[in-house]
């Protein structure tokens, strides 16, 4: 059985014990978290992440969501996804849920702000529709945590099997770079803008090796800006360096400086 499937029957058995009701996570529940959680440690352990996201109640992964410990907090949020998918399309619920996401998307921690990426691709693989319309809508900005949320949850490459899905994502990162292009100089050492160049950093390659006949002049006009732009110039460069984009590069016959 993969580890998945067995932390999955795990929760499953431990809800049927939990005699707490669901507005509530169980002690059992926390404390078989907390001894699963890989934390403190490098890596979080994102197969029970994945779990919890899969089977826990709403009422449940709400409450994780809005936890003070760091590995529950991540795993409530990544569940959000899924009930976004399942929520009425912009009914009051989900649009409740959007706006729990918006904010971790501008949290502190890092790894909240990765249960988010995680929590818009399940919505992606449930409805790509309206991913792109979230992230249409956060990749604009202003705030540069909100606007990494959305290139870092839609540049996921099986997503972007979906032709609208991945002019979405080159869309969403020539929309981002934008809001980092418009970032005064004295500002760009701020960490949340740091976070959105290191972001743009990897998804602008994403982007292109998934939709490579928009991507490649969106990308090369990110290139033409990087001169007069450090930060940019950084994202053009780090790109550079990754062998997916340097193999869409060779097959649209450009040069790679």
């Amino acid at each position: 059985m993969r580890r998945r499937d067995a932390y999955r029957a795990d929760l499953t058995a431990l809800l049927l014990l939990d005699d707490s009701g669901d507005d509530a996570a169980g002690e059992a529940l926390r404390s078989y978290l907390a001894e699963r959680s890989g934390l403190p440690g490098p890596r979080a352990n994102l197969e029970l992440v994945a779990a919890c996201a899969d089977v826990l109640p709403g009422s449940l992964l709400r409450a994780l969501a809005a936890s003070d410990d760091e590995f529950e907090r991540v795993c409530g949020v990544v569940g959000l996804g899924r009930l976004l998918a399942e929520a009425d399309d912009d009914g009051p619920a989900a649009r409740a849920l959007v706006d729990l996401l918006r904010t971790s998307a501008a949290s502190a921690g890092w790894r909240e702000r990765e249960g988010v990426a995680m929590a818009l691709q399940r919505l992606g693989d449930a409805d790509p529709v309206r991913l792109r319309r979230l992230v249409g809508a956060w990749a604009d900005g202003p705030d540069p945590l909100v606007a990494r949320a959305a290139v870092a949850g839609i540049c996921e490459p099986r997503l972007l099997r979906d032709p609208a899905t991945a002019q979405a994502a080159v869309d969403a990162c020539r929309a981002a770079t934008a809001v980092l292009a418009a970032v005064p100089a004295e500002r760009r050492r701020e960490p949340a803008v740091r976070t959105l160049r290191q972001a743009l950093g990897y998804c602008w390659s994403v982007a292109v090796a998934g939709a490579p006949e928009a991507g490649v002049p969106a990308f090369e006009d990110v290139g033409t800006l990087a001169a007069d732009d450090r930060d940019l110039d950084r994202v053009v460069r780090s790109n550079l360096r990754k062998a997916r984009l340097q193999r869409v590069l060779v097959a649209a016959g450009r040069a790679i400086e």
